[in-house]
């Protein structure tokens, strides 16, 4: 007699509430949780939301900043066989309205703002809408904390994130607890995660490369701390106060905690991280893992779980991005989907644990991003003479604007929404601070007027902020290659460059 074996993130509570039964599992703001009191929220929240028609498949929602309660609704919804999305919070009341529509969540929990207002009188939607706070906390208030598990199997979609708006819109990509948890491994095992780790969640947790650290760190049974998101006086305060080991951050994130911390008022020496500048290094203590010493590199991308290569299993190699993660297999097709040459460029293609179930509702996307038994990353790279691999590029432009991937179709579809315009294309220019930044190419309609200011403002208040150029160029007309923009002509004309993998 065969036993199915299951392994999903509720599983993996269960198990810290028996083998981690006095520390602390979370800390934001005034709430301290250890395992046990995380454990028995997470099953009053599951029972609530099954009051509420959350069942096998429906969709929760999280509209809101960083918070404990998104790692909670992650598990509830996972003990239900329900799918829960933290939407980007940051994106405008038409963004956030799509995804409304998209998802059609049976639960929505939200904080306030103008976007998630406005955004809700856009939409019918057949939801309980939960406002985070008091309304939240008596929402999962039963007098019941008993197990809520459902028949849950490891493959079931757990998570979803929007991702990848090559096209004009984003698309939900959908990642199971065997995905979750076998990506966490290997980042474990890469980043030489230990026991009494904290990690601080200081990056949007809509952000995969925020939710990868969460979620590993929740693997080992460590300490995560929340902040709604980043202010680097409050950043240095709680790596101080709680001790973590770990934060979200990059190179102007780090140099603002540099210039948060100039009086050293508060000890940064608990922080293991990558080495960035002198001052940086004399604050902290420099890690030397694999993930750390070879500066947090490899390649990723949401569909993978975060990371597909580490740079840290090929330090010294050929390839930049390192070598695969242990559980996966990656190969460089074409276009036929045959294997080239080591030396040769095709496309990242990849199967294993750790691989996406899909897109929520996109199932003529999935069938092509799966022709073959094989994940097409969309993403071109090259598999050097020692294994190594390189990322050339996506297959179709993007920006990478500081930790932010910009794809031009999606500014291009709110520039050609601006009455005075009648075409638009983006590229991106080298940025010295963010690497790259957008910049907008337009054609004005005939007889109409329109500055770079108001072009700029007008994008802002489509799209989310981060997204709009920061430069306008007008011109009489955009070069095409048959009825898609020339872009390597736009480049050469506008001074674009510095795009990833160049």
């Amino acid at each position: 007699m065969s036993v199915v074996q299951r392994f999903t993130l509720g599983d993996v509570l269960s198990e810290h509430r028996r083998g981690r039964p006095l520390d602390t599992a979370v800390v934001d703001g005034d709430v301290r949780l250890t395992y046990p009191e995380l454990d028995d929220r997470v099953n009053r929240l599951a029972h609530a939301l099954a009051a509420d028609g959350v069942t096998a498949g429906e969709r929760v929602l999280w509209l809101g900043q960083n918070s404990f309660r998104v790692l909670e609704l992650l598990v509830a919804c996972n003990r239900l066989g329900a799918i829960f999305c933290p939407a980007n919070w940051r994106q405008s009341a038409d963004e956030l309205a799509y995804v409304l529509n998209d998802l059609t969540p049976k639960v929505v929990v939200w904080e306030e703002s103008e976007a998630v207002e406005k955004a809700r009188g856009q939409v019918t939607l057949d939801a309980r809408w939960v406002r985070s706070g008091d309304e939240y906390e008596s929402y999962l208030s039963g007098d019941t904390s008993e197990p809520a598990h459902a028949d849950v199997l490891s493959g079931t979609p757990a998570l979803a994130l929007y991702t990848a708006a090559f096209d004009g819109r984003p698309n939900a990509a959908l990642l199971s607890s065997t995905a979750l948890i076998s990506h966490s491994m290997s980042l474990l095992h890469i980043r030489q995660m230990e026991n009494g780790f904290t990690f601080l969640a200081c990056g949007p947790l809509f952000h995969v490369g925020t939710m990868m650290f969460t979620l590993a760190t929740f693997q080992i049974g460590g300490k995560l701390v929340f902040t709604p998101a980043y202010e680097p006086k409050e950043v240095c305060r709680l790596i101080d106060a709680e001790k973590c080991t770990q934060a979200f951050l990059f190179g102007p994130m780090i140099d603002g905690l540099v210039e948060a911390n100039k009086d050293g008022a508060y000890d940064l020496s608990s922080l293991h991280f990558v080495s960035h500048s002198p001052e940086w290094d004399k604050m902290i203590t420099v890690d030397d893992s694999p993930w750390c010493a070879s500066k947090m590199g490899g390649y990723g991308q949401t569909e993978v779980g975060g990371m597909l290569t580490f740079l840290g299993l090929g330090m010294g190699g050929a390839g930049y991005a390192g070598r695969p993660s242990p559980l996966v297999h990656v190969r460089i097709l074409d276009a036929d989907g045959s294997e080239v040459a080591p030396g040769e460029v095709g496309e990242i293609c990849a199967r294993g644990p750790s691989i996406f179930s899909g897109y929520w509702n996109r199932p003529e996307l999935n069938e092509a991003k799966a022709a073959g038994g094989w994940h097409h990353t969309g993403d071109l790279g090259r598999r050097e003479d020692d294994g190594t691999i390189t990322f050339i590029g996506p297959r179709l432009r993007m920006i990478k604007s500081a930790n932010e991937n910009i794809y031009p179709a999606e500014v291009e579809r709110a520039l050609k929404s601006h009455p005075a315009i009648a075409d638009a294309a983006v590229i991106g220019v080298p940025d010295d601070r963010f690497g790259q930044s957008p910049k907008a190419i337009v054609v004005l309609k005939e007889g109409e007027t329109a500055t770079a200011d108001d072009v700029i403002e007008h994008v802002r208040g489509e799209i989310a902020s981060y997204k709009k150029p920061r430069e306008v160029a007008f011109v009489d007309e955009i070069p095409k290659r048959g009825y898609t923009p020339d872009y390597d002509a736009l480049d050469e004309q506008h001074g674009g460059g510095a795009y990833p993998g160049s």
